[in-house]
């Protein structure tokens, strides 16, 4: 049989010419979830870069859903999975493993005789697909391709011996790439680790080495200097006020583009960051007077990551507690929100959270657990010391930080272009390349 492949040179083709694009739930009905107990259902997320998948992380359905899938096909290895819904694209060569399924936002695309499985991995991961999937998503919230658009979809195409040579050339390329890129990344969690391990012992130890100890009395964290005291968050504050409940506050209560109102969501990075589609209007806000927040308060998250928590700054002030938050007002003649802020930031502290949580299936604070939370405290214009000293350390670890994240964003950009630059014949592969 002639190799039709062998007429083309580097042109492009219709995905559905060279590979049969699978839509492993036609219905578009997601399969209902089953307990901790079921069969992994498979998203893009719960496939690892090397096609592993992370049965950990997937969630879970009964056997008749992956017994639905098993009816009308078998993945296999050399079976790329392309996502159709949210993170577009993002395709994965899969290493499948028994009784799975696969989630309604993937496609199952199953290469022809005619396009070698990994060249066709890398021309889907090409900017020319890329560009198709940003022009034909749909969905202002969400963005999604029917499975009609991706069998459409023009992909780079050539000769199945240059397919061939350009997946062995590119395998060895960007496996350097990455692994510089996996070397980065872990001196950015190395920095993170040094830069809390820094935090942690600054606010438990203060930074005097040849200071005079005592124990603390508090489990984990050991010896603190002998001038600290040791008090709980409720006796450094004039009131601890959970968020709106029940009538006070409902989702039509909610504008757009008026007072935002703070719930665990907007605390990021070290910031209070406003949701202007969840806002409410001035009488709204009146009403919810109590709830007001103020500079220096400190906000809580009363679920989910406990531990966060934000100090009320000028851009934040006039703002709302949400339902999700719990609010401290500090006494700010005792101590400094910051510094308070500071200390909280500590592994130990959203570990002493979780252990005295309440709640079955997510962990939820209130007003007593967070008052009774155990502060180690030094003298006023110690806190004021310390805050400087972290800042200054802290500005050199961020400052490096984002300078090997944009080392990273070079390489990764560098590896998308040389993926197209390989699969549309942008540049020539010699056979020294490819050895």
């Amino acid at each position: 049989m002639t190799d039709i492949s062998a007429l083309f040179d580097f042109s492009t083709i219709r995905l559905s010419f060279i590979a049969d694009v699978i839509d492993p739930q036609p219905d578009h009905r997601a399969p209902a979830l089953a307990d901790r107990k079921g069969y992994p259902y498979v998203g893009i997320r719960d496939i690892n870069p090397d096609g592993s998948i992370n049965i950990e992380t997937a969630r879970k359905v009964e056997l008749e859903a992956v017994k639905k899938q098993e009816q009308s096909f078998k993945l296999i290895s050399g079976d790329i999975v392309f996502c159709k819904v949210g993170t577009l694209g993002s395709p994965k060569r899969i290493q499948p493993i028994p009784q799975i399924a696969l989630s309604a936002t993937l496609v199952l695309i199953k290469p022809k005789p005619i396009v070698d499985s990994q060249f066709l991995y890398y021309a889907l991961d090409s900017n020319p697909v890329i560009n198709q999937c940003q022009i034909e998503a749909t969905g202002s919230t969400r963005q999604a391709l029917g499975i009609q658009q991706i069998r459409r979809f023009d992909v780079p195409f050539v000769s199945l011996d240059k397919q061939k040579n350009i997946a062995t050339f590119l395998d060895r390329k960007t496996a350097a790439i990455d692994a510089l890129i996996a070397k980065k990344q872990r001196l950015i969690e190395l920095l993170e680790e040094k830069r809390t391990s820094l935090i942690n012992h600054a606010v438990t130890k203060g930074l005097n080495p040849n200071v005079e100890m005592k124990d603390s009395g508090v489990p984990w964290i050991g010896e603190i200097p002998k001038h600290w005291g040791v008090t709980r968050l409720g006796f450094l504050s004039t009131n601890i006020q959970t968020g709106p409940f029940g009538s006070q506050l409902h989702a039509s209560d909610y504008i757009e583009n008026g007072i935002p109102v703070v719930n665990p969501i907007n605390l990021q990075n070290r910031n209070i960051v406003a949701d202007y589609q969840k806002t409410v209007n001035q009488e709204m806000a009146i009403q919810l007077n109590r709830h007001k927040l103020l500079i220096g308060d400190l906000v809580f998250a009363r679920r989910g990551e406990l531990g966060r928590c934000e100090v009320v700054d000028k851009n934040s002030n006039g703002w709302l507690c949400g339902t999700g938050c719990i609010r401290v007002r500090i006494n700010k003649r005792k101590a400094d929100p910051d510094y308070l802020n500071l200390f909280i930031s500590i592994p130990w502290v959203s570990s002493w959270l979780s252990l005295q949580s309440v709640g079955s299936t997510i962990d939820n604070l209130n007003t007593e657990i967070i008052s009774m939370l155990p502060i180690i405290l030094p003298p006023k214009e110690e806190q004021i010391e310390i805050l400087r000293h972290i800042e200054l350390k802290k500005y050199l670890f961020d400052k490096l930080i984002i300078t090997i994240d944009r080392q990273i964003e070079k390489l990764q950009e560098y590896r998308q272009s040389l993926i197209t630059a390989a699969v549309t014949g942008k540049i020539n592969i010699n056979e020294e390349e490819i050895a």
